[in-house]
């Protein structure tokens, strides 16, 4: 049994907190300059000029991407080898948050109770997705989620008859919708099966797959690249102000479901999609 104290997770997420809201992981990176040099209107090429400065300048400077620091989402992979030692889990999570947010001087958009809606002051609590895996590691990844997109996702809830097909028009549905107010290029996170929450759960942690892996099922790596060839035939473009490129990238991931349904989730993440990931 291998001892970690719950004050090595404040200090990662506090620290990938800060490091995902300034600067692009390497597979977003490798995603964003591919789209520079393949964007093939005027404009869109304009536009991924722009957002490429951007970038460059919130490195250097280390300032913030975007204004909208997100709702930080955390997903934690214990190894069920690892005793945690030295506080509560959750706690030591919302600490690290509140670190990053407070130390990063990034903006603090969490509201206590989503009718009352009074702000928290720190960004947390932090939404938690705990898994229970073999081994004696601590996988930590942070993704700070902005609303703009967030506010674009969709959960259809299918009938089986609707079949693949269906599952396609849910998909594009969704990104036609989105238009411009997700930010494109986007990436879109699905999730196929399970059941209501399982299929929205998938979809947030496609996001943070990395965008130069490719799904190990045929049939949804094929799914993926189909998917990713209509979006950008919508021409939304870079910015909503078209183009090309509506999104670099299609994740999808699959669980098994009951007879009765075919529940499918679309979520939706700007050109940012800010995911960073450590393990202790």
């Amino acid at each position: 049994m291998r001892e970690v104290d719950v004050s090595q997770i404040t200090a990662a997420i506090r620290d990938m907190c800060i490091e995902s809201t300034h600067t692009l992981s390497p597979d977003m990176e490798a995603a964003f300059t591919k789209t520079v040099e393949e964007e093939g209107s005027p404009l869109g090429k304009l536009v991924m000029d722009q957002l490429q400065e951007n970038l460059r300048l919130a490195r250097a400077e280390q300032i913030p991407i975007c204004q909208d620091t997100g709702m930080a989402v955390i997903f934690l992979r214990l190894g069920q080898e690892v005793h945690l030692t030295g506080g509560n889990l959750a706690a030591a999570v919302d600490e690290g948050v509140r670190q990053g947010y407070n130390q990063g001087y990034l903006r603090k958009s969490v509201v206590g109770d989503p009718i009352e809606r009074v702000n928290t002051g720190d960004n947390t609590p932090a939404v938690l997705h705990c898994e229970i895996v073999p081994g004696d590691q601590v996988e930590i990844t942070v993704a700070p989620k902005g609303f703009g997109s967030e506010n674009m996702s969709r959960i259809y809830m299918l009938k089986p008859a609707d079949g693949l097909e269906g599952v396609k028009n849910a998909i594009l549905s969704a990104v036609a919708e989105a238009g411009p107010n997700a930010c494109p290029p986007m990436v879109v996170g699905v999730g196929i099966g399970g059941t209501f929450e399982k299929c929205a759960l998938m979809a947030k942690h496609a996001l943070t797959r990395d965008l130069r892996e490719k799904s190990p099922i045929p049939y949804v790596r094929e799914l993926e690249q189909e998917m990713l060839e209509k979006i950008n035939g919508l021409g939304i473009g870079p910015g909503g102000l078209g183009g090309t490129t509506t999104a670099m990238a299609v994740n999808i991931e699959t669980y098994p479901t009951h007879i009765a349904g075919l529940p499918v989730a679309v979520n939706i993440c700007c050109h940012v999609n800010r995911h960073a990931r450590r393990v202790l």
